[in-house]
């Protein structure tokens, strides 16, 4: 193996292709970015990536479990913190919603693209993205054995209001706009909560 080879199997070029694969398929679509222009995106050759995916479709989905891995990692740390879980819930909600604009081109690319993969693939996330929501939700349930939330509305509606919201982000929120993603936050979390609170 030459000294070219071998500065193409460093660590750092996973994740330049992973980089530039996310800028370009958030900006040209999946679709419409070529393997050549990805790899000469990322300053390496197609050998290279291939040695570290064995497709464009396996850039796709890393960039999809990427995602949802941090998500999820940080919905664990709010479920299992100190604390009345009113509070947990508000801020696990606002945070969802910053780290999906903190990582608009992601956000874009689940929308567009998720049916670009293969079936099996698709059940797959579609499989996390279940998982993260009834993690969520047992916080839901948890607040309202506590009497803390109302018990009357669905958690299926609540799922569909609130996460239907987020999923969608990406085809109107635009940065520059006027709000900021830790701004966005806590609007979004604030109409969950009013809908979850009891009354007295």
């Amino acid at each position: 193996m030459g000294e070219g080879d071998r500065g193409e199997r460093s660590s750092a070029v996973p994740e330049r292709l992973l980089a530039e694969a996310t800028r370009m398929f958030a900006e040209r679509g999946f679709e419409r970015t070529s393997v050549q222009e990805l790899v000469s995106a990322a300053g390496v050759t197609k050998g290279a990536m291939y040695h570290y995916f064995d497709s464009k479709d396996d850039l796709l989905y890393a960039i999809f479990q990427r995602l949802l891995a941090m998500q999820r990692e940080r919905l664990d740390g709010y479920a299992k913190a100190p604390g009345p879980v009113a509070g947990r819930l508000r801020a696990a909600a606002a945070d969802l919603v910053r780290t999906s604009i903190e990582n608009m081109d992601e956000s874009v690319i689940v929308f567009r693209s998720l049916h670009m993969l293969s079936p099996e693939r698709q059940r797959a996330i579609r499989a996390e993205r279940r998982d993260y929501q009834e993690r969520f939700l047992a916080m839901v349930e948890e607040g309202r054995r506590e009497g803390v939330f109302r018990a009357e509305v669905p958690l299926t509606i609540v799922a569909t209001q609130f996460f239907g919201a987020v999923h969608h982000l990406g085809m109107w929120y635009r940065r520059g706009g006027g709000l900021g993603g830790a701004e966005l936050g806590e609007h979004f979390a604030e109409m969950l909560m009013s809908g979850l609170l009891a009354r007295d």
